[in-house]
Order: C-alpha cells, then structure tokens, then sequence
C-alpha cells in the first residue's frame, strides 16, 4: 500500500507540473505509467487519470476567483459584473465542440499508447517553434477584445486534444496565437476553458459504463 501511495505522490507530481504547460499532462502519465506500474484495475486508472486533474484546476480557481465570480459588493449591495458573464459566455461557445464522447473513447481505444504519445510531443514541440518564429503582433491583447467568433474556433482548435499525446492547453495556444491572441491572454482564456472542460468531462466520462476506457 506505502509504495502503491508513493507512486499516486509521483503522479501528482507529474501532472502538478505539465497540466498548466502547453505539454500533455494526460501524455507524460502515460509515459510514467509505462515505468510505475499500479496495481489497479483499468477502471480505477481511467478514473484516477480525471480526478488527479482536480487539484491543477483548484489551483486556477482560487488564483483567478476575482475574474472569474460574476459577482460583487458595490456599496454594500450585491451587484453583477457583465465582462464576467460576456467572459463566461465566451467560454461556453468555445467549449461547444468539446463534447466528443464517442470520438474521443475511438482514439483511445485505438492510440492510447507511448508511440502516439511520444510523437505527438514532438510534433507539437515543432509546432511551437513554428508559430513563435512568426513575426505578427498580436490584436488581442485582454479576455474582453475576444470576439465569440475567436472564442469558437480557440475551442475548435481544442478537438485536436482527442488524440493521446496532444495537449489541449497546447491546441488552444497554438489556435489563439494563429489568430492574432497575445500569449498571455490565449494561455488565461485556455486555463478558463480547462476549468468548465473539467466540470463537463467527468459527469462524461462516468455517466457510461460502456465507455473503453472503463471497461
């Protein structure tokens, strides 16, 4: 059981550290569970793999809570923040797209191995510097210059992360910065959209028994 907890210690380690980096965090789990092997049946696995998320997005939560609580004390009384709801809004049209059971349980099926993972990496890793290398400035530079019309093709970009090895935050930082986003502010909309993603992804992921990945 201490080493079965210890290796559940390096997991959290792992993804602490790559979920909030354009780099697969779901993609070095594999990787580590290639070498630390659990002696856990594939449905406590599948599980495991979406709840250790849950701390990397409290994280964001509790960072961004002013920017992201639509609600607020003006003169003593409780009053709405419209950027709040327009940011919200914008959220909910990017994610409109993310809701791909039955595609994304194929490609798990299907490429949920090291290969497809390690050459995912690299070929996002060669995007990267592709788009960095490129001279346009930036038209966007704060969450409320982004237009629904952004919004959505940032979460579009997002579907690409059905493919193991294929980070989402990754998809949509590349998307956002092809379409004109600052860094800064397509790497903040990204952690936004992780957040309702996360609270959409579970009630998917358990709501089917007869997913792949849980049987």
């Amino acid at each position: 059981m201490f080493l079965e907890i210890l290796k559940a210690i390096l997991m959290g380690i792992v993804e602490g550290i790559t979920e909030w980096l354009p780099i697969s965090s779901t993609g070095h789990m594999i990787l580590v569970e290639q070498v630390v092997k659990f002696n856990a049946s594939e449905e406590f696995m599948s599980m495991f793999r979406v709840v250790i998320q849950l701390g990397a997005i409290l994280a964001v939560v509790v960072l961004f809570w002013n920017k992201l609580w639509p609600f607020g004390l003006r003169h003593g009384r409780v009053c709405s923040k419209p950027a709040v709801w327009q940011l919200w809004f914008k959220v909910v049209a990017a994610t409109i797209g993310a809701h791909h059971q039955p595609l994304d349980d194929w490609f798990e099926a299907r490429f949920y191995n090291y290969i497809t993972v390690a050459a995912m990496l690299i070929l996002y890793g060669v995007l990267f510097i592709l788009v960095e290398n490129r001279r346009t400035a930036p038209h966007v530079t704060r969450l409320e210059q982004i237009t629904y019309r952004e919004a959505f093709i940032v979460g579009v970009w997002q579907m690409l992360a059905i493919i193991p090895g294929t980070s989402r935050s990754g998809a949509t930082i590349v998307g956002g910065l092809l379409l004109g986003l600052s860094r800064a502010c397509v790497a903040e909309f990204t952690f936004f959209l992780a957040i309702r993603l996360w609270l959409v992804r579970p009630c998917s992921r358990w709501s089917s028994s007869s997913s792949p990945a849980l049987r």
